[in-house]
């Protein structure tokens, strides 16, 4: 069998031509009937849309707090990913980003404890869970985390 000799399974199904005239069985109005909002080009109407009564969303109370502006997201890495570097190493988030182990820094860097540590470092992160903690101090290494200024503690400062 050659690639030029190779078939679908199936059959393709040939595209409906509309608007190509009276015999081809879709021409004139297309397949859209006659007038109307969506016989008309860029007609319709958006999800949701409820002719003209007031939708859903709108009519039903808005309750709850919702976090998700302020939510943080950190770029997550494993203890077993640590072990890439030499022993005694100070691991920041600079030196994570130049071993390609985090793609990019999106509100920080987070330490998780899956794996095992083989090496004695120094990480500096922003977050650190408590099992990779105990793992890190384990081998004999430390861990210092890297405090993030936000607006309120500049501003606070200023004012004194």
């Amino acid at each position: 069998m050659q690639l030029n000799e190779l078939k679908p399974s199936v059959p393709r199904k040939a595209r409906k031509r509309i608007g190509r005239g009276e015999s081809s069985g879709q021409g004139k109005t297309a397949g859209k009937g006659h007038n109307g909002q969506k016989s008309r080009s860029g007609g319709g109407v958006h999800a949701g849309f409820e002719g003209g009564q007031m939708p859903i969303i709108r009519r039903v109370p808005k309750r709850g707090f919702k976090n998700f502006a302020f939510k943080k997201n950190y770029s997550l890495v494993n203890l077993e990913t640590l072990n890439r570097f030499e022993e005694g190493a100070v691991v920041t988030p600079e030196a994570l980003l130049e071993a390609g182990i985090v793609k990019k820094m999106i509100d920080g860097i987070k330490i998780l404890g899956k794996g095992n540590l083989e090496k004695k470092l120094t990480v500096k992160a922003h977050k650190v869970s408590a099992t990779a903690k105990e793992a890190i101090e384990a081998k004999g290494g430390s861990v210092e985390i890297i405090e993030v200024k936000t607006f309120a503690d500049v501003a606070g400062n200023a004012k004194k």
